[in-house]
């Protein structure tokens, strides 16, 4: 099993940029889909982006799409969220997360590992 470690987080302007990473320790990395979640204070976890095991597949969620990319570089074991013309509703913390099996699904219950999270606040 993987372990997640995110980082990139900070505090950037409306239609800023911010890159996210996230390590994955293990030897074990490519057989798992990855995923971004973000949460927002008082709101549920909500699914951002997942990509597949190849990084050949990718799913986004309408919220996000044209303004985040996701991507992976399988021999750094490492996922990343490209993040651009961030506005104030995208401020939450941001969580990787890590399934078995096929699937980019947006469901929060389907992923087994999730790492501690990154702050991201977007604000003037």
């Amino acid at each position: 099993q993987v372990q997640l470690v995110e980082s990139g987080g900070g505090l950037v302007q409306p239609g800023g940029s911010l890159s996210l990473s996230c390590a994955a320790s293990g030897r074990t990395f490519t057989t798992y889909q990855m995923g971004w979640f973000r949460q927002a204070p008082g709101k549920e976890r909500e699914f951002v982006a997942a990509i597949s095991w190849t990084g050949l597949g990718t799913n986004y969620a309408d919220s996000v799409k044209g303004r985040f990319t996701i991507s992976r570089t399988n021999a750094k074991n490492t996922v990343y969220l490209q993040m651009s013309s961030l506005e104030p509703g995208d401020t939450a913390t941001y969580y990787c997360a890590a399934k078995k099996g096929a699937g980019l699904t947006p469901r929060a219950d389907d992923y087994n590992t999730w790492g501690q999270g990154t702050q991201v606040t977007v604000s003037s």
